[in-house]
Order: structure tokens, then sequence, then C-alpha cells
């Protein structure tokens, strides 16, 4: 098969996320391996897609001619993306392009272009022009001078963002502060770890199984790889011409859920993690969810026993509050921590049942909280606010435990 011909589009690879040793050669193609592999992962950037294959093209070509690939990776872009890129593999016949039908998000896409890569040196660029594709001869210099990661950074000299809001630039400043207290030996490695332009060597992340969260695929190349030198260059982070910004907060909350995970992965806690196979994804959604039920509990029980609203008994205030919070926890571990038992088990009955026996483990929780609120407020602190913060750390114990003995059983499809 001719990877070249405008006909043909590259096979998505199937499988763990893990990079092989070696790179992926076609023999029936007549594939050798090269130097460099630059996956350009896109999703609706065919207004794009053609400036930014032809100007990498022309960088590439003067630097390192001939031992260079793009791989345009698409994710099935209802403005047909794939299609235009797939057109242009005639003009360019270093582009190879993939189309993504069954999988979605860009970490996964730029390892899976990776997977059928046939570079020494893998990278990654955007396909929106927003990374500067002059630094990438910068990125390449470094890696011919042996480190095995070459990062394009945004807060070293040379750096920037040419016209960020306030808020992003403060959510961006703030992401690198909280993983530099969650991760960092691996955050404290890089100037700007949400960076998503860099390339390293095959050498370095091979046989590691990569698994990303969100739009970020640095943190695990670095928390998972083997990497030992890392050169940054210094590059501003560029408005889009075309199309509209796909950054979100989603996207931020995923960022610190990838933090967290690669915090529970690696050391001594991704080793007692893997021998009692615990469940950290639904623990970390739990935990979330719970401390949304914190506020709602707290803020009830003000609007309830508070002398200047409506002065209830502060017991019965408590079961109130408790209750409320109980089902807003149900709602929300409905909707996203058990989201893939939930969505198989749409029926209104199957829910009820669901929220029923939620409530029924939850309930114990709530007659600890209720004793230990009255415990705690009666005999040892007389402030009704820590008294009932403590009776929900001890019930949000009590709660874990058992929800991670019974409660996912609860909720397993028959």
């Amino acid at each position: 098969m001719n990877f070249n011909s405008p006909k043909s589009l590259l096979t998505v690879p199937t499988g763990s996320l893990q990079i092989s040793e070696s790179p992926f050669i076609n023999v029936d193609a007549g594939d050798e391996a090269i130097y460099f592999s630059l996956v350009i992962p896109t999703y609706k950037e065919r207004d794009n897609i053609q400036n930014v294959v032809r100007i990498l093209s022309q960088l590439l070509d003067e630097f390192i001619p001939g031992d260079y690939e793009l791989i345009v990776v698409d994710d099935d872009s209802p403005d047909r993306t794939w299609e235009v890129a797939q057109s242009l593999t005639e003009e360019y016949p270093q582009l190879r392009v993939m189309r993504r039908q069954h999988e979605r998000g860009l970490s996964s896409a730029v390892i899976r272009g990776w997977q059928a890569a046939r570079g020494r040196v893998l990278g990654v660029i955007d396909g929106d022009l927003q990374h500067p594709p002059e630094v990438l001869t910068q990125l390449l210099s470094g890696i011919q001078q042996g480190v095995d990661l070459a990062v394009a950074s945004r807060n070293i000299e040379g750096g920037g963002v040419s016209s960020w809001s306030v808020v992003r630039r403060f959510l961006s400043r703030g992401a690198q502060v909280l993983g530099l207290i969650i991760l960092p030996s691996v955050l404290g490695r890089v100037s700007d770890p949400m960076s998503g332009y860099f390339m390293v060597r095959r050498s370095a992340i091979a046989n590691a199984t990569l698994n990303p969260v969100g739009y970020k695929i640095l943190l695990e190349v670095i928390g998972r790889g083997k990497v030992r030198e890392i050169t940054e260059v210094g590059y501003v982070f560029c408005e889009r011409k075309e199309g509209e910004s796909k950054v979100t907060w989603k996207q931020y909350v995923e960022y610190i859920h990838h933090l967290v995970r690669l915090r529970l992965s690696t050391g001594v806690l991704g080793r007692v993690n893997q021998q009692i196979n615990f469940p950290i994804g639904r623990f970390l959604r739990f935990g979330l969810v719970g401390l949304s039920g914190v506020f709602v509990d707290m803020a009830m029980l003000y609007l309830l026993s508070d002398p200047t609203t409506l002065a209830l008994p502060l017991t019965r205030s408590k079961i109130i509050a408790g209750e409320i919070a109980i089902l807003n926890n149900f709602l929300w571990n409905d909707a996203w921590t058990f989201a893939d038992v939930s969505m198989k088990q749409q029926e209104w009955h199957q829910r009820l049942k669901r929220f029923l026996k939620f409530n029924i483990i939850c309930l114990a929780g709530l007659v600890l909280n209720v004793l230990v609120l009255n415990l705690v407020f009666n005999f040892l602190i007389p402030n009704r606010y820590i008294a009932n913060l403590i009776a929900i750390a001890v019930a949000t114990i009590w709660n874990f435990w058992v929800n991670l003995k019974l409660s996912w059983r609860v909720t397993d499809v028959k």
C-alpha cells in the first residue's frame, strides 16, 4: 500500500497507548526508518491545515530534507479536515493522514500518531498555528545535541503569550504552581508543564504505557518515560487566525485530575496502588462530589438553624441538611462518578433503585454525623460550624469505606 497516495489513510492503531522501541515500518509500502516524525492532532481545522502543512514542510525540507514525516491525526472532524489533509499528500509526499472514528481526545491522538510513526524522534505541534513553526528547528537542534526532550516554553526568556486575558493568565500560572505542589518531581523539571509543543526521543518513552487525561501529554512523557536531559526553547503563544479556541475550564479540571493520578501512580504510592488495584479515578470524582456536598450541607444548616434565619433545632436542621446533601451527591455521582454504569441503566425505576440503596448507606453515615455533631458541640467545641465540619469528616471516612466495599457493587450492571 502506498501511504503517499491521496486515497490512502493510515490504519488507526489499537490496544494500549504504548510506544514501541522500533519505528513502525510497513515493508509492503516500501517504508524506511526516518529521523523525525511530527504529529499534528486536528479537529475542525479545515481552514488551517493547508497552511500548516505548507509552512512545516518548507522548514523541515531545509533542515532535514527527506528525513521527516508529518502525520495529521484527525478526530473525524465534521468539516472533514482529514479529507483536506489527504488531498495534500500528492503535493507533500512526507505527509500522512490518520482519521480516527472511534476514539476522541488530543492526547490519545498524539500517541496513536506516534505509534504509527517511523521516526527515531517524535514530536507534536498544534494544527492551528498558535505554535510558531520556526521554533521547530530550535527544538530539533536541541535533540541533535543529545537531550532526550526538547520543550517549547512560554515561561522562559523569549517566551510569552500574545493577548491572553488576565483570567487565563492567572489560571495558567495557578495550574503551574499547583502542579509544583502536587508533583514537584515532574513539574519541577520544566517551566511550562502544560506545553503542547515538544519533541522526545523514541527511546525515552519506549515501552511505557501512557495514560493521559485531557489535552496535554507532556506530563505523561516526563512522569512515565526515561527522560534524562531536557532543554527548553522560548516561544510566544499566538492567537488563532482561523477557527475558534478549544481551551475550556474543563481542561484545567482534567489537568488537576491528571496531576493527582500521576502522583498516586508513581513512587511508593504507585506501588501500593498497583498491589491493591485501587480505583483512583472513581475515588477522586467521589471525593470532589463529596466536597460539593459539604458546601450544600453547610449552607442548608445555616439557612435552617441559624438564629438569624429559620432558627430550627440543630438536630432537625442537621437531618434535613444532610439529606439534601445526600441527594446532591447522588445526582453528581450518578451523572459523573459512575456515568459509565448509569448510562446503561437510564430507566427511572433503575435510577430510583440506585438512589434508595445509595441513600440507605449514606443515612447510616448521617446518623453517625448527627451523633458526632452533638457530641462535639455539647461536650468539646461549642461552635456549630466547627462541630459540623468534624462530624462531616468522620462521616466521610465511614461513607467512603462502606461505599468502597458495597456501593460499587450496588451500581453494577446485572
